[in-house]
């Protein structure tokens, strides 16, 4: 697993390349059968995946909701499956899984074909069998994850997703050009970013460890496109180290979780901000509010806030520092510190985090 953590530049830089022509400035998808006036007119689009892959693609629902204006909506792949959509014109359905051989998700991407849906999967393996039956494919490019958890096949997910979204832009002109290859620019420095973060937050994450390995269950926080991550967060925590933790976004800690805070629970937080999106800057400081509360009440926190915030690393010690990226590139960078987090713990606890209890690498048949 901790290699794997390690091989994430690679699978950020490698799932990019694949996919950004640099002679055109366009990303292209691996194969496509219907046409690119049928992307201009989409109405809506379904994300279907379980387990990491519906974070990422929770993610993916920002990402493309922003950058393109289509409504998206995600499912549980193990429920999708076993109901019968309602047929709507110009929807198309992506399908996300590392294998390409998870049940639920093949069982989904099916139903979607026989209703009359335009699919596209995104997998990590080319000859699976999602990819051969899907419309449209966009592979990512983390090579063999053997590590149960998933690690480097979700930042892969979330770089496919994100190139995604700038792929439908391009193709409905939500965004001007320029925009799009700023964007796409940005995304060809994270990997540098990742490689220059790791060795720091890993050794940050083996003292905070070591604080809290101890502990039996965790509440973790995210707003916006940072509550996915929360969500990941909390599943690596739970897989590799078998102690509960659940994830709320922070503004629904109010609405009836707040009555577990005490001085004996833990809270990690996602309090991240991109100074130049107001929006962010907004969400930030709701988080900020509700942190100071929180901190009336325990002072076991962990947060993950940006590089430079000074205030927040003075209220809690144990802070994990984010480098400044723009806000939808924000959770390839913040799920770094949750992986590693897990990690520690699990050692600690000198628990197998390669091979969890009861769990596959790909879950094949309900």
């Amino acid at each position: 697993m901790l290699k794997e953590v390690y091989d994430q530049p690679e699978a950020v830089r490698e799932t990019l390349q694949r996919h950004f022509d640099l002679s055109t400035g366009a990303v292209c998808l691996d194969r496509c059968s219907f046409p690119v006036q049928d992307i201009s007119r989409l109405r809506k689009i379904t994300i279907v995946a379980s387990g990491a892959s519906r974070h990422a693609g929770l993610c993916g629902k920002l990402m493309i909701e922003d950058l393109v204006g289509i409504p998206v909506e995600v499912e549980h792949a193990s429920e999708y499956c076993y109901r019968r959509p309602l047929r709507e014109e110009k929807s198309l359905v992506v399908a996300i899984t590392q294998s390409g051989e998870t049940g639920d998700t093949i069982a989904a991407q099916r139903l979607a074909q026989e209703s009359g849906f335009c699919t596209l999967a995104i997998s990590n393996v080319v000859e699976s069998t999602i990819a051969r039956e899907a419309d449209a494919t966009l592979f990512t490019v983390a090579g063999r994850e053997v590590a149960i958890p998933a690690t480097k096949s979700f930042t892969a997910q979330l770089t496919a997703l994100y190139l995604l979204a700038i792929y439908l832009a391009a193709a409905r002109q939500s965004l001007a050009a320029e925009i799009i290859s700023s964007r796409v620019k940005e995304l060809a420095a994270i990997p540098e970013v990742i490689h220059n973060m790791l060795p720091v937050v890993d050794g940050r994450a083996r003292e905070i460890a070591a604080s809290y390995y101890r502990d039996q269950t965790f509440t973790f926080l995210g707003r916006g496109v940072h509550y996915p991550i929360a969500l990941e967060g909390a599943l690596k925590l739970k897989e590799i180290s078998y102690i509960h933790a659940e994830a709320y976004p922070s503004g629904e800690l109010r609405h009836g979780p707040t009555a577990l805070i005490d001085d004996t629970q833990p809270v990690v937080a996602i309090a991240t901000r991109d100074l130049k999106d107001d929006q962010s800057v907004l969400r930030y400081q709701k988080s900020v509010s509700l942190l100071r509360e929180i901190r009336e009440r325990s002072t076991r926190q962990v947060l993950l806030v940006s590089e430079g915030d000074e205030d927040l690393q003075r209220l809690v010690p144990d802070c994990f520092a984010v480098p400044r990226v723009s806000e939808l590139l924000l959770p390839i960078l913040e799920i770094i510190p949750l992986q590693l987090f897990a990690y520690h713990v699990a050692t600690l606890n000198n628990y197998d985090v390669d091979k969890p209890r009861n769990l596959m690498k790909s879950v094949r048949e309900d």
